[in-house]
């Protein structure tokens, strides 16, 4: 059934993955094809771009988003290399996912992503706030910007050095290129007001453009007017919740 599970995930069948995983509790999400360079299901949707596919797989309990293939690449790896943005944008959000891990040469995310021109790829990076390992200066394989330089990819050099100049500023800049709201905890929401009581969560819909879960959820007694106050917002990794206190983006209320 892996065997099954895995192609489908590489042609990115969304529905029979989600067949599979619903009829097969005991799956080996992590099981490596070693007929195809022993890659996983993961880092194949990853390698196809197949963004739906990654969702599913990161909101798995049992996924391990870092298991290498026989080069060593990992997914996220792979990823920033092809420029598949909406996959790099799910995993940067998971906190499991190791962005700066090297393949076997060495060689870094970065530095791959810089030495492509992965301009997408790297202004989402910065956004999330990740740590990013820009190398050192005329170390082979991990200097980031040595390796823009060395393949002409000026936007890329400029933002590299603009955030090596400044990196809180230049995050803040991007963050606002790309139309991303600050996010607030829920605990910051909670602290503002008092005697919550009944936390339920009531999900609305699919998976959005972008790969994450758009959900609302209610809290009874709501001091700051006295009424029942409904939540919008957007995480990652869902249904399987991350630990408190997890970040709401694009908060409407």
């Amino acid at each position: 059934m892996e065997k099954t599970f895995y192609s489908a995930a590489k042609d990115g069948r969304v529905e029979e993955v989600k067949s599979i995983l619903r009829k097969n509790p005991s799956l080996n999400v992590n099981w490596k094809n070693e007929g195809d360079l022993a890659n996983t299901a993961l880092f194949t949707a990853c390698w196809k771009g197949h963004d739906s596919v990654v969702s599913i797989l990161l909101a798995h309990p049992d996924i391990d988003p870092n298991l290498k293939q026989e080069n060593g690449w990992t997914p996220f790896w792979t990823a920033s290399w092809l420029g598949n943005t909406s996959c790099v944008r799910l995993l940067l959000q998971d906190h499991r996912v190791m962005v700066n891990e090297p393949n076997d040469k060495l060689e870094t995310p970065l530095w791959y992503a810089a030495y492509f021109g992965r301009h997408d790829v790297i202004k989402l990076w910065i956004a999330s706030g990740r740590e990013m390992n820009l190398g050192k200066p005329d170390i082979d394989k991990t200097d980031a910007i040595g390796a823009a330089k060395q393949e002409k990819k000026t936007e890329v050099v400029t933002l590299l050095e603009r955030l090596k100049s400044d990196a809180t500023k230049t995050r803040s800049e991007v963050r606002k290129q790309l139309g991303i709201t600050t996010s607030k905890s829920l605990n910051q929401l909670i602290s503002s007001c008092s005697s919550l009581s009944i936390l339920s969560f009531h999900f609305l819909g699919d998976l959005s453009f972008d790969g994450r879960l758009t959900f609302s959820f209610s809290i009874s007694r709501f001091p700051c007017d006295n009424s029942t106050k409904a939540l919008q917002g957007a995480v990652p990794r869902l249904p399987w919740l991350p630990s408190w206190p997890f970040q709401l983006s694009h908060l409407s209320w």
